[in-house]
């Protein structure tokens, strides 16, 4: 993708607004982010007052290239390697060994880092004109813009919607991918999965050659990493997860009381009652992940008070939706 002028010239002051120490909201495939320059411990400092994030929850470094690698972490494994090169750029974040004086405020005090080469083309090009820059500012901490815990951002007026008009933000469209980065751990000899997405555990296995393990499965702690909490991505309505036939029969039991419940469901369903609102999900994991944060967002703006949500399939490519859906779930 070819920026035009304008455009350009945004990402040239956004930039420079980034080597100030200011935020920015920023575009990226997978949602929208909160940026600051990761080496400039007081404004990454903003971001966890902004977003009213603990201080010890790692934020993730956004950089141009895998160049870019040896100015945060110690060592790349090969498995890790392996994985750069099939899927960056891209939403695939690696925690990796950290330098010792690297992204300190963004790292929540932990001796590893999480890095990740994005593929959107304006966070692209505002990395990469954020090298140029005279000094130079060699990665983005952006975690996803919206106050903690909440339903992430996957349009530039979402991110206006939480902080208000006074924020710069890049506007790059909707996002792609819709839900945040595949995370896996590279400091333990094997690969470990610690948040799922777009990339699914069948895709890291085919590159590297390594099924990853979960955390349960290793049974050793693991770097803290953005958005693993039990109660995450949560909309102001109560979420609840119910299989084809729980979900029918709830809807069955409401008979003509049906006001204020929102209903988000893969399967064809009947007898719904006067005022629920029905909205059909993808039957394709990637579609899905697309538009589920836009969905929430949605449901809250009716006034839904319950959102009923049928679960996905339990299988690789659905494992980044579910994820997310239990988490906002758990928040109730």
């Amino acid at each position: 993708m070819i920026l035009d002028g304008q455009l350009q010239a945004s990402v040239q002051a956004a930039a420079a607004a980034l080597q100030r120490g200011e935020l920015l909201g920023l575009p990226t495939e997978t949602v929208y982010g909160l940026a600051a320059d990761s080496d400039n411990d007081a404004a990454v400092a903003q971001i966890f007052t902004a977003k009213g994030r603990p201080a010890n929850h790692p934020l993730i470094v956004h950089v141009a290239d895998s160049d870019a690698i040896t100015r945060y972490a110690k060592e790349v494994p090969v498995f890790a390697q392996q994985l750069i090169d099939a899927f960056w750029p891209g939403p695939l974040t690696l925690i990796l060994p950290r330098l010792p004086d690297a992204a300190k405020a963004s790292t929540g005090g932990q001796d590893s880092v999480g890095l990740r080469c994005p593929a959107h083309p304006v966070a692209h090009a505002l990395l990469k004109a954020c090298q140029q820059l005279n000094p130079p500012v060699w990665g983005i901490s952006a975690p996803s813009a919206n106050k903690f815990g909440r339903v992430s951002p996957t349009t530039a007026q979402h991110v206006a919607a939480e902080f208000g008009d006074e924020l710069l933000v890049l506007d790059g469209g909707a996002c792609e991918v819709g839900i945040e980065s595949t995370i896996v751990d590279c400091t333990r000899g094997v690969p470990v999965l610690l948040r799922p997405g777009a990339i699914t555990r069948d895709d890291i296995e085919r590159a590297c050659g390594q099924r990853p393990l979960s955390k349960e499965e290793l049974q050793a702690n693991t770097p803290r990493a953005s958005g693993t909490l039990l109660a995450h991505y949560a909309p102001n309505a109560k979420v609840r997860l119910m299989d084809a036939k729980q979900l029918q029969a709830a809807l069955d039991m409401l008979g003509t009381d049906g006001k204020n419940i929102a209903v988000y469901h893969r399967s064809p369903l009947s007898n719904a009652s006067q005022g629920v609102h029905l909205r059909p999900m993808p039957q394709q994991a990637l579609g899905a992940a697309h538009e589920l944060f836009g969905a929430l967002r949605d449901f809250d703006a009716i006034g839904a008070q319950l959102i009923w949500i049928e679960t996905p399939p339990d299988t690789a490519d659905w494992e980044g939706v579910r994820d997310r859906l239990q988490r906002a779930a758990a928040a109730g």
